[in-house]
């Protein structure tokens, strides 16, 4: 069984397995670290091509955009190197982006939820498997080691992620489904 990924491509829904998700994502960095600063026309028309080939290979809605097909995409598109000559620093930040490593704040999921995303919240904040999150506080809350108020309460005590932050990162700008 593999995990899905939930994205938009220019403005179209599609639902990727997680390795198509990831290379599709260092693909469109690479073009976007090669590409002006101020350029966000031409990253636009590369989502926006990109999108019509994926509306080819895969017509119906409910099918899964593989590997197989993003590198498809990615050899109609050409190499990174044919949109610039040279690379920005990966570290270097672009307009649509933001800093994780500079405040590393608690919050409830907007994406990767079951009931309320603290479970999801967690593992982001832990950098652990969500799942692994879920199982060990059901199995507290089931041997009495945590109450279910205690999970009521910090449902209640810790915010939930702003919307700006919840597109910061590849990983919860788009929703997974666990």
């Amino acid at each position: 069984m593999k995990e899905t990924v939930n994205v938009n491509i220019a403005s179209q829904a599609f639902t990727l397995d997680q390795d198509a998700y990831a290379l599709l994502k260092r693909y469109l960095d690479q073009i976007r670290r090669r590409l002006p600063e101020d350029d966000t026309e031409t990253m636009g028309d590369v989502e926006a091509r990109i999108a019509e080939i994926f509306r080819e290979k895969v017509p119906s809605p409910m099918r899964v955009v593989t590997v197989g097909e993003v590198r498809e995409a990615m050899d109609q598109m050409g190499s990174p190197a044919d949109f610039g000559p040279g690379e920005r620093p990966a570290d270097e930040q672009t307009a649509g982006e933001c800093d994780r490593t500079a405040v590393r704040r608690l919050y409830r999921s907007r994406t990767n939820r079951s009931i309320a995303g603290i479970c999801g919240g967690l593992a982001e904040y832990f950098d652990a498997d969500p799942t692994l999150i879920r199982l060990l506080t059901l199995l507290l809350i089931l041997l009495g080691g945590l109450s279910i108020w205690a999970y009521v309460i910090l449902w209640i005590v810790i915010p939930e992620e702003p919307l700006a932050a919840a597109g910061c990162d590849g990983n919860r700008a788009n929703s997974k489904n666990r």
